[in-house]
């Protein structure tokens, strides 16, 4: 079982990673601000980028950067159903699985989203994303008691 779980956790957090590749390669300009960013940055400690053409680079740079990303979402994808198929062939149910990878997919989303792009949730999204959580553990637990043998009684 629990080989199952590592696995299923492993996939829900690549689904993640995937969905943040995605975004970040076909965002609009997000990479490229990234890029001006860092060569701002960079350019404040060595005095000698301090030209006007700080962005020059990152005009052609950003297409690489969106390749690769999307290079790292298609690899994502295929290790991440890799893991699923894995945690579905361990686990003692298909349910504890896919809740686990789901569980595992939306926390790992929340905390990447933070991470890469700076978002924040309102309180609501907080409560929804809570009672969601909340199911899927109700889920998870009633999945488990099914996969219990029942002992039969003894007809005397």
């Amino acid at each position: 079982m629990f080989p199952g779980v590592v696995y299923a956790l492993l996939a829900g957090f690549l689904g993640a990673v995937a969905s943040s590749s995605a975004k970040l390669s076909l965002g609009a300009d997000y990479l490229k601000g990234v890029c001006e960013m860092g060569l701002k940055t960079w350019g404040r400690e060595d005095r000698i980028f301090q030209l006007d053409i700080e962005s020059a680079p990152c005009d052609w740079l950003h297409i690489p950067l969106r390749l690769m990303c999307g290079g790292l979402l298609f690899t994502c994808n295929a290790v991440m159903w890799t893991f699923f198929a894995k945690a579905l062939r361990l686990s003692s149910s298909s349910a504890q699985a896919t809740v686990t990878t789901t569980a595992s997919n939306f926390i790992s989303s929340t905390f990447l989203g933070r991470l890469i792009f700076g978002e924040t949730h309102a309180a609501l999204w907080w409560v929804g994303i809570s009672l969601t959580l909340s199911g899927l553990l109700i889920l998870h637990g009633s999945a488990n008691r099914e996969s219990e043998p029942t002992v039969a009684k003894k007809n005397e």
